[in-house]
């Protein structure tokens, strides 16, 4: 019988709105206050979001070349067990699982609690519950129809992009504050200023994350080596730009004083430009997108402890692998909710993303370092895509991913050793399902 194959039907246009509607998502309405928390000043913030850009250009241009090369259903966890063997493949998927969707699931709650709360005046106590809400109903709708979940999205995607063209294209047109310069770059008084660049472009990289999913359409792509590595720099580079100006914006019209450590700045900015009706309106339109945004991490999170449990790779794998009558893997997702229901009980949303992107960067780093393994180790494999401008590209990617992980644990040392123990629990579990069920 022949081997299925993935159809060639994706041309440019769809790779490159792929590419900006995966990248934008929560984080560019709610990382500013983080951003300008670390630095202290608007030109540090700047350069934050531009270097975070950057790396992430080069992130992306790097990992598509092992997405050309294994075009097939898992994306990190495939490219990180074929260039290191089993057991990290087993770990990447491990942290992806406990650590990596419920943590996103329970930051974007919250943000959408912090948000709700805002719009209707309501006390602050009143997040968590409105957060924990929000997760059931998605998950509700869920379990109950898989294409209803999916019109969630579609529609989110565009009232995301509602919000981000409103400030953008009237902002400016607002008088300005003095305080607004973009030179010289410096850090704010008693700030370092790596180490709070540093803090600043760990805050930008959940704004920036969802790169790494664009590569799996590789098998799919028309004329992948071509056409990849234009919709990933261009599609991220027009994400930076909107993310530089929609922040250039939140400088323009607000101190930094009112925006470092204000998750509702998105919706504050608004009222300024729109006046309170507008304002309230587009906050309407900011809570549907993180709305679909957070359908988006539910809808695709709870399939990985599924995939894993078919394949004997996670304890109860036969519970977490059963589907309803729905075909949605219903124990999967409530699993996921569990462990994402106590992160949200902590409330700390910028706690839990710093958590889940230094786990996540811990493999990324590893997966761009496995481009130039598998360059030495198997030179002659089929390349359907070749990162550009190699080594270049791949050792500023590795570079960027270093800095991100080190500053990360000097800057935030507990929240990454949680979110390294957490990882590090997976092993056991994969030492004894090795022996039962031979993994290898």
């Amino acid at each position: 019988m022949a081997e299925a194959k993935l159809k060639k039907s994706i041309g440019f246009g769809a790779a490159l709105s792929t590419v900006a509607g995966t990248v934008i998502g929560t984080g560019v309405f709610f990382k500013a206050s983080a951003v300008t928390e670390s630095t202290g000043t608007v030109s540090l913030s700047m350069l934050a979001w531009l270097i975070g850009g950057l790396i992430t250009i080069c992130a992306g241009l790097t990992a598509a070349e092992l997405a050309a090369m294994y075009p097939e259903t898992g994306g990190l966890t495939k490219y990180i067990e074929y260039s290191y063997g089993p057991f990290w493949g087993f770990l990447a998927g491990w942290a992806q699982a406990v650590v990596y969707f419920p943590a996103n699931i329970a930051a974007i709650s919250i943000a959408f609690g912090t948000q709700f709360v805002n719009l209707f005046g309501l006390k602050a106590i009143y997040i968590i519950p409105a957060a924990i809400i929000c997760v059931i109903t998605i998950m509700t709708i869920n379990f109950i129809s898989v294409k209803v979940a999916g019109k969630v999205t579609t529609i989110a995607l565009i009232c995301k992009l509602i919000p981000l063209v409103a400030i953008v294209v009237l902002g400016f047109f607002h008088s300005g504050s003095e305080a607004f310069s973009l030179f010289p770059v410096t850090a704010g008084s008693g700030s370092p200023f790596f180490t709070a660049l540093g803090q600043a472009l760990l805050a930008t990289m959940f704004a920036y994350d969802g790169w790494i999913h664009v590569g799996n359409m590789a098998g799919e792509m028309k004329n992948p080596k071509r056409d990849l590595p234009l919709a990933i720099a261009i599609g991220i580079a027009i994400v930076m730009v909107v993310y530089l100006l929609v922040n250039g914006v939140f400088y323009w019209i607000k101190p930094i004083s009112e925006i470092s450590g204000n998750l509702n700045i998105a919706s504050d900015v608004s009222n300024v430009i729109f006046g309170e009706i507008g304002g309230k309106i587009i906050t309407i339109g900011i809570l549907i997108s993180v709305y679909g945004g957070l359908n988006g991490y539910i809808m695709t999170g709870m399939r990985v402890p599924y995939v894993m449990g078919l394949k004997n790779k996670l304890p109860f794998g036969k519970y977490l692998s059963k589907l309803n009558k729905s075909g949605v893997p219903y124990i999967s997702g409530i699993v996921q909710f569990v462990i994402a229901f106590f992160m949200i009980l902590s409330g700390k949303f910028d706690a839990i993303t710093n958590m889940l992107i230094f786990v996540i960067w811990l493999f990324y780093t590893m997966a761009f370092w496995a481009v130039i393994k598998l360059r030495r180790q198997q030179p002659d494999l089929q390349r359907s895509y070749k990162v550009p401008l190699y080594p270049l590209i791949p050792i500023i990617a590795i570079i960027g991913g270093l800095f991100i992980l080190i500053s990360t644990v000097i800057t935030q040392f507990g929240i990454t050793m949680i979110g390294l123990l957490i990882t590090i629990l997976g092993i056991p579990f994969y030492v004894y399902l090795n022996k039962k069920y031979d993994l290898n």
